[in-house]
């Protein structure tokens, strides 16, 4: 298969030997700054809350960026801007994302985040969505590498704190120039590199290609993380021992999840670990729940738990051979903080003892 090269030597700066012979990164290091294991989670618009950030670090992941942050500073003081600048100490790192076009707006972006306590700030060159790349932003930016320099030279130029990037492959299948943007980087003083192992072209269609991200990982000395279809800590082993990476970035794999980057860094330490029963899965939920309620209030809070709700369901779904469909429509037409907490509670109590397998017809919606 095409995105399944040999496996490579991992370099042995960036990784140590497990017990079992299993090569696996030690911590990941981001300049000054030191992470206690080397999977994070992607920052996600609409997602990466702070709630699921505190929930994820919590629960072992390594760090979690914010959602990204424009530079336009017309929107920096907005309700959302605002709410996505929220961290806490719950959170770990505080990673920042922002996105732009301008190098003077994206570098006094940055400034206005490390004066707000950033330890970290990461510039999206990776989001393929219709509306960031119209705006020429996003992985729009790998079109024109002298733009790409003259961001990245202008941010690093601004802060104290480490500058990461995040990027695609290329353009397109036929423009596969990550390479030559990783070189850019790393002479710009970018302190760590993710790289989504699809193109801008590629949207989240076919598969992440790994190749391509080991040619990037072999072509600078800086830290390299492998994003893209990174589902379980069997695949994220496989990707760190083809592609060299120092590390993982879980996004989608994560909603409904936020178990697995920690599950994952466990795995990549050496520890066996099962993922969590479905009591401690409706548990973590139920909290999970209770901090979007109090962060976003009443109003808002419960429309986004929905969303989060249905990832809960549909990646139980997709384990189990039972369907929630029943219980999603009931939680999506619920308006009360309190209806929400019982209709999970009264489905916990159902799911309580079960481990392994539950049937349709012992879910009573």
């Amino acid at each position: 298969m095409a995105n399944t090269p040999t496996p490579k030597v991992i370099r042995a700066s960036s990784h140590r030997r497990t017990e079992t012979g299993t090569s696996a990164p030690a911590g990941l290091q981001i300049g000054a700054l030191q992470l206690a294991n080397p999977v994070v989670l992607a920052p996600m618009a609409g997602v990466t809350d702070l709630p699921l950030r505190e929930l994820c670090v919590g629960l072992g992941a390594g760090m979690a960026v914010a959602e990204m942050l424009t530079s336009d500073p017309k929107l920096l003081t907005s309700r959302k801007s605002s709410l996505r600048r929220c961290h806490s100490a719950q959170g770990g790192l505080r990673s920042v994302q922002i996105v732009g076009s301008e190098p003077q707006q994206l570098a006094e972006a940055a400034r206005l985040n490390a004066d707000d306590g950033a330890d970290i700030i990461d510039i999206n060159m990776g989001c393929p969505a219709k509306k960031v790349c119209k705006k020429a932003a996003g992985s729009a930016l790998l079109a024109d590498e002298r733009r790409v320099a003259e961001i990245l030279q202008a941010v690093v130029s601004a802060v104290d704190v480490p500058v990461t990037l995040k990027i695609r492959t290329g353009l397109s299948p036929q423009q596969r120039n990550g390479v030559a943007i990783a070189k850019i980087a790393e002479d710009a003083g970018i302190q760590m590199l993710t790289v989504h192992g699809r193109t801008r072209a590629d949207r989240f269609k076919g598969e992440a290609e790994y190749h391509t991200i080991a040619r990037i990982v072999d072509a600078v000395s800086i830290p390299v993380l492998a994003n893209g279809d990174i589902t379980t800590p069997d695949k994220a082993l496989a990707v760190l021992q083809t592609t060299g990476a120092a590390g993982i970035m879980i996004g989608r794999a994560s909603l409904g999840r936020p178990w697995l980057p920690g599950v994952i860094a466990q795995s990549i330490a050496g520890i066996d670990v099962d993922q969590p029963s479905l009591p401690e899965r409706f548990l973590q939920m139920r909290r999970h729940l209770t901090a979007l309620h109090d962060f976003h209030g009443d109003f808002m809070g419960i429309r986004i738990a929905r969303k989060h709700v249905g990832w809960f369901f549909d990646a139980i779904a997709a384990e189990l051979p039972v369907s929630f469909n029943g219980w999603k429509r009931q939680f999506n037409a619920l308006e009360a903080t309190e209806t929400q907490q019982a209709l999970l509670q009264n489905l916990e109590r159902q799911c309580r003892g079960s481990r392994s397998t539950l049937r349709d017809d012992e879910l009573a919606a």
